[in-house]
This record gives structure tokens, C-alpha cells and sequence, in this order.
């Protein structure tokens, strides 16, 4: 019997409200996977939606931990498969979405990952395309071009870049992105929708939107020797927003 084809690392705290239906879109896809579950310790119900899972995962916890990076880090350490990626658990994969970034990847063998179309849904309605577009480091260095969940990386390039650093808490996919690009090889971008982004108004880049953008700075910085000053004048607009929108959402309930 052949292994698996990719690992996914699923981080979670205290998202009962989303888990299943991450899981259900990872165990809809149509090829051998192994899935690891990194609980930081959830009081919600989170518990019992993974133990109504176990049986398929490959392995599950559930106390505090180091936050999001080392736990995907801790998961995809723990598998085998020669492809690796993460979907946090207020996400979802659209059906056949791994599919087709396996067959980019294989495809394309010197390329570190693949990437995809991701949509950005709020309140169950997909509101438009998350910002993405074929790799270009000067593109890259103006905005985050690839969207985390729609991405898949191969386990010699995680490895060779030692996965995510462990101490971003906001910015590390982009980070990721930057290392993957420098040191490992191309991201191949892929065009079809493979993913969607729950917008929630409890999501970690909602409720530390400064910080998101102070680890994106000093990560664009670190890889493109500068700043550009997009990021200068878009910061301030970003964080004002952001506080409208999660407060309409909270007066709306």
C-alpha cells in the first residue's frame, strides 16, 4: 500500500465553530494524505470534533504550546509524505484543490511549492479572490502575492529552509515565502481556486492588525533591503478599517 502523498498540519485554538468543516474539505480531497491536529489547549468543544475524527487522523494533542509556527513545525515534523502544507482550522480546501497543486508541483520539479486562487468568505458568503498572482519578488515585496492556504510545499524545501520561524506569530507564511524563494527554488503559481479564507472577526490578523503589519515590514525589509513605501501608507488605513469592520460585526450579533 503506498503512503502518503502530503502531510497537513491543522493548528487550532478554540474553533469549534469552524474545525469540522476544515476537516471535512481535508478528507474530501482525492488523495492520500496524513493529517496531524496541533490543539493549543481548547475549552469550546473543539475536543469532541476531533475525537469524533480520530480515527482518520494520524495523530492529534490538545495542551498550551509555543502559538501557531512551532505547532504547524511540531505536526509536519511528525510525517512522512514527500509534500507538506498547513490549513488552519477556520479555513477550508475546495474539493480537488490539493489535486491540482500536486500536479503543478510534480509538474514542475524544480519548483520549492505551488500556490494557488483562494476565495475570501465572511458570514458563509465568498466576498471576492484574495489578491494573488504569478511569483515575482518584486511583487512580493509590495504584497503578500500568495495566500497561505492555497499553497503546497515540497518536503525537501521545507526542510532545506528549516520550516517556519518559530518566533513570527503573524508574518511567518511570508516569511516562508521569502526563504523558499532564496533559498529552495520557484513558486509556481497555479490559476484555478483551490481554497477559502474564513474572514472572521476573531482571526488573529483581525484583532492584532498592527502587529501583522510590523512583522510583515520587518520581514520584507530582512529579504528586499527596504520598505517599500506602499506598506508606509497603506498600514494606518488597514488598522482604522479593520476596527470598523469588526465593529459592525460585533453590533450586528
Amino acid at each position: 500500500m503506498a503512503g502518503p502523498l502530503v502531510t497537513i498540519a491543522v493548528p487550532s485554538l478554540n474553533h469549534a465553530p469552524y474545525l469540522k468543516e476544515a476537516l471535512e474539505s481535508i478528507f474530501s480531497q482525492n488523495i492520500p494524505i496524513e493529517v496531524f491536529v496541533a490543539d493549543g489547549g481548547s475549552s469550546d468543544g473543539s475536543l469532541k470534533i476531533i475525537a469524533d475524527w480520530e480515527n482518520k487522523l494520524a495523530g492529534w494533542r490538545s495542551y498550551p504550546d509555543q502559538g501557531q509556527s512551532a505547532a504547524i513545525n511540531e505536526c509536519i515534523s511528525k510525517g512522512t509524505a514527500p509534500y507538506v502544507c498547513w490549513l488552519n482550522s477556520d479555513d477550508r480546501l475546495i474539493p480537488g484543490g490539493l489535486t491540482h497543486l500536486l500536479r503543478t508541483l510534480i509538474n514542475h520539479p524544480e519548483a520549492s511549492a505551488a500556490y494557488g486562487r483562494v476565495w475570501n468568505e465572511r458570514a458563509g458568503r465568498r466576498l471576492r479572490p484574495i489578491l494573488t498572482a504569478p511569483f515575482s519578488p518584486v511583487l512580493l515585496a509590495q504584497f503578500c502575492i500568495i495566500s497561505q492556504p492555497g499553497s503546497l510545499i515540497r518536503r525537501a524545501a521545507w526542510e532545506t529552509v528549516g520550516g517556519l520561524d518559530a518566533n513570527l506569530h503573524m508574518a511567518m507564511d511570508y516569511d516562508l515565502w521569502w526563504r523558499l524563494y532564496k533559498i529552495a527554488g520557484p513558486l509556481i503559481y497555479y490559476k484555478g481556486f483551490v481554497a477559502i479564507n474564513r474572514d472572521h472577526s476573531i482571526t488573529k490578523t483581525n484583532l492584532h492588525r498592527r502587529l501583522h503589519y510590523q512583522e510583515a515590514m520587518q520581514v520584507v525589509h530582512k529579504y528586499y533591503g527596504r520598505v517599500p513605501i506602499k506598506w508606509w501608507l497603506a498600514q494606518p488605513y488597514a488598522i482604522w478599517w479593520r476596527s470598523v469592520i469588526n465593529s459592525l460585526t460585533r453590533n450586528a450579533r
